[in-house]
């Protein structure tokens, strides 16, 4: 069995009607396996990242546990004195985590 080399999926991601990250859902490795679904402030996603924190965006296969289809890395950039979280190796754009499904 392949090692997992990530510690948690991004699912969705809720924005502020300024068009700022709010909160997004996430599954987090805990070892072996993965949590539900877990609502995290973007203070506390940020956090996470700057502990070195891997995550990806994708979706858990159904009926298969611990099982996700992931796409891409999200990774934490600083730009002009602002930490923003993009997806992939794009560039940064005005959306912070483009191309995530929104709630």
């Amino acid at each position: 069995m392949a090692k997992i080399k990530y510690d948690g999926v991004i699912e969705a991601a809720h924005f502020k009607p300024d068009g700022q990250l709010d909160w997004v859902r996430v599954y987090e490795r805990r070892g072996a396996v993965f949590s539900d679904r877990v609502k995290m402030s973007r203070e506390v996603f940020v956090e996470q990242l700057k502990a070195k924190k891997r995550y990806m965006v994708g979706e858990r296969i159904v009926n298969m546990g611990g099982k996700f289809n992931v796409s891409q890395p999200v990774h934490l950039l600083r730009q002009h004195g602002k930490q923003v979280i993009v997806v992939g190796e794009a560039q940064v754009s005005q959306v912070e985590l483009a191309g995530i499904p929104i709630i």
